[in-house]
């Protein structure tokens, strides 16, 4: 097996733009004694039949840019040249992280004709120049180079390549004894499994099965966890709960029904087309189109891995986007971090920076939206001493649809198929680890359910299903995303049930478990129910965009879904169970108005206490932010995230007027969309029932302050909340849900 090592660099001369980000961020981190920093990139090819000249090839056609750059090219295992004076960080993704820059270099040589490139990989290469004690170096690269959640890190040596050590699989399917357990059994069970259920959802599980007469697989358990997960079915807002506000008791059964969908319901308004059913919510917009949103966060994969968790985050509401069969007009973000200057002392133990979470989370969201050509054009950033340890990070995205184009009646018969990505180790239990509460151990326990995104995929996946949307080729579509093929494809087939065949899942690398293929959240990958008659046409759609299409199974119309893997059985459960078995939480809230003093008149210098007030990270401008993020393409972005004479004063929302109505009306006029939002976490202090009303009042505001027309607001909400077990916490959750109706109403 030839394989080989590549390294790029900067002529020398060169400003090295990389290399100045690295000595500010050592300045921030107190690294004294370095001088100097230069960066380059590694690549690894590997190829059984891999010739000098293939090297060569790919290296001029695909890597090299000689304007700027020199490559040396060397085989492995060798010595790497030395450095003097200096000390090497070389950093590579951990084996079986998603590596899109070697996944896109692999692809795109094989289509060029170089076959004998067998694999890929990438990394980087950081030169310190500096008398810098070896201690301090490791504790800059682990805190700054290299994020060990997802990657690793040598000094002073040539790293070794990223490949995945394919093994075979097992094929293993564990019976976990559950119908013997006691109470303590199953808790111990949920933790040791990391399930995130509680002991009366593991005693409803346990019931199923001692009437089955048998025990659960590894599958099966796993499904049930992810299915009734909080961040799939949202247990707490369907809670029953009983509620002490200031010594007054009421019961609120639900505060989805009670408070939010009742809200929309109560509005009674004719043009919002789908709500609460779907992967986003869909509106009426003009003339035969309409218009799709949907928001979500990705808090706990953010905090792990700043850049993949908000990548994701934008893929994964992207998605949702093309879960409704509409193509992605625009993006939004609101963010929420750790004050900047936060002392590190202050950050937790197993925590990352603010400063370090705020560039990748920054870095990420431009990354997705600016490959796929989706404008970035609305949003906020929040710094408070509470986001340390937990960011926030919201993304949200809005589709086109024409009238109609949504499909969701998939029947007994139809191909379940699978489209985009392939599958691998990545996110695995992401769904449940959403829905755990963070603490110091979580970087350590829940390192696999970090994805890390591929938007190239993306966007080859979307436009082969925006093409098959067209030509009426699939009868329901939904993304897959938390849970996986497991929740995608169990969700479709709630009313129908499965028959799927887990060896025909198109893998990233041999070795994954039968229960690891059905739940990995490994990204970019869409699964549609397409009738037999079309599925040779979906599949040439899908070789002509360069995306994979694979029929896994049937919908079988027998309301049992039955998972096989060859020859062995994986999973067998009713549908019924899975998706009407769960029991409702019975929870106590508690919410006690706070005693709180007026602030003393400030009697400081008012000019001093102005300029420094502007100086917060929280007034001062978004525009070193905002500016990464492309919000010109697709061409509709009328008014933009910063206006005024010289464009530089921030909008209170974005409006567009999307390219393809006004092609298909041949309207000119004032047609559009705007996009607002408003976030106050600092009232929540005071009163979350205040502060609901004032976010709605200002996200409303925004909008209208751009010419929107308030008759026709449609709004969506996201809430970031503490534990809801505990009383006080869900106390507060409770009044911000109230808040959510009465503003809306």
């Amino acid at each position: 097996m030839t394989t080989v090592r590549i390294e790029l660099s900067l002529r020398p001369g060169a400003f090295d733009a990389r290399g100045a980000e690295v000595l500010h961020q050592a300045e921030l981190a107190g690294l004294r004694g370095l001088t100097g920093v230069r960066v380059s990139d590694l690549f690894f090819l590997r190829g059984e039949a891999l010739t000098a000249a293939d090297v060569d090839a790919i290296v001029a056609k695909l890597l090299l840019d000689p304007v700027v750059a020199t490559a040396s090219v060397v085989a492995w295992p060798s010595a790497v040249e030395a450095v003097t004076g200096g000390t090497v960080v070389e950093v590579s993704p951990l084996p079986g992280v998603t590596d899109s820059p070697a996944e896109s270099l692999l692809a795109v040589a094989h289509d060029l004709g170089f076959g004998a490139l067998e694999q890929a990989a990438t990394g980087r290469r950081f030169v310190l120049q500096g008398a810098l004690a070896p201690s301090a170096v490791e504790a800059f690269a682990a805190g700054t180079l290299a994020n060990t959640v997802v990657e690793r890190f040598v000094l002073d040596a040539p790293i070794e390549p990223p490949f995945v050590v394919t093994t075979a699989a097992t094929r293993r399917v564990e019976i976990l004894p559950m119908r013997t357990l006691d109470a303590d059994g199953l808790i111990a069970l949920s933790k040791a499994r990391r399930l995130s259920l509680d002991g009366t959802e593991m005693a409803a599980i346990q019931s199923w099965y001692r009437a089955e007469g048998r025990d659960p697989t590894d599958a099966e358990l796993e499904m049930f966890a992810q299915t009734w997960s909080e961040h799939c079915v949202h247990k707490t807002f369907k809670a029953r709960i009983e509620l002490d506000e200031d010594g007054v008791h009421s019961v609120v059964d639900s505060m989805f029904k009670s408070h939010i969908a009742a809200a929309t319901k109560a509005a009674d308004s004719d043009w919002l087309v789908s709500v609460f059913v779907d992967n986003a919510g869909i509106v009426t917009f003009e003339e035969g189109w309409q218009l799709a949103f949907k928001a979500e966060t990705h808090n706990h994969p953010s905090a792990l891995e700043p850049f993949g968790g908000a990548n994701t985050g934008v893929g994964g509401v992207i998605r949702d986007v093309l879960g409704v069969s509409a193509r992605p007009i625009a993006a939004t973000d609101v963010l929420c971090f750790g004050p900047p200057d936060t002392p590190d002392a202050a950050v937790p133990s197993g925590s990352l920076h603010p400063r370090r979470i705020a560039a990748g989370v920054v870095a990420g969201v431009g990354d997705y939206g600016n490959k796929m050509g989706i404008p970035t054009v609305n949003g906020a950033v929040v710094y408070d001493p509470g986001y340390i340890a937990n960011p926030l990070v919201y993304c949200g995205c809005v589709g086109l649809l024409p009238e109609g184009a949504h499909k969701r009646g998939a029947q007994p018969g139809d191909l379940v198929v699978v489209l985009g990505g392939r599958t691998g180790r990545d996110g695995l239990r992401g769904a449940t680890f959403s829905s755990m509460e963070m603490d110091v151990d979580t970087a350590s326990i829940a390192g696999t359910s970090v994805q890390i995104g591929h938007a190239i995929h993306e966007k080859q996946a979307m436009e082969a299903l925006l093409q098959a949307r067209d030509e009426g080729l699939y009868t329901a579509v939904t993304d897959c995303g938390a849970g996986g093929l497991s929740s995608a494809i169990g969700e479709m087939a709630e009313h129908l049930g499965a028959e799927v065949f887990l060896e025909r899942v198109p893998l990233k690398y041999p070795g994954l478990e039968p229960w690891e293929i059905w739940l990995s959240e490994a990204q970019e990958r869409m699964v549609l129910a397409v009738p037999p008659a079309h599925w040779e046409r979906f599949q040439a759609i899908a070789a002509l965009w360069k995306t994979e299409a694979t029929a896994l199974g049937t919908f079988t119309g027998q309301g049992r879904l039955t998972l096989r893997h060859g020859d062995i059985l994986v999973a067998d459960l009713a549908m019924s169970a899975l998706h009407e078995g769960i029991p409702q939480r019975h929870l106590k809230a508690v919410w006690r108005t706070p005693q709180l003093v007026e602030p003393a008149e400030p009697t400081s210098d008012a000019i001093a206490d102005l300029l420094a007030l502007l100086a917060t990270p929280n007034l001062r401008s978004k525009e070193s932010i905002v500016r990464t993020y492309d919000h010109e393409v697709q061409g509709g972005t009328i008014v933009k995230p910063f206006v005024g004479p010289a464009m530089d004063g921030p909008s209170d929302a974005a409006v567009l007027r999307p390219l393809e109505v006004v092609r298909a009306t041949g309207r000119h006029d004032g047609l559009g969309v705007a996009l607002s939002n408003g976030i106050r976490p600092a009232y929540s202090q005071i009163d979350p029932y205040g502060m609901a009303l004032a976010v709605i009042d200002e996200a409303v505001r925004n909008a209208v302050a751009v010419g929107a027309n308030p008759d026709k607001v449609a709004l969506l909400d996201n809430f970031c909340w503490g534990n809801p077990n505990l009383p006080d916490r869900l106390g507060g959750l409770v009044r911000c849900s109230r808040g959510c109706y009465d503003g809306a109403i």
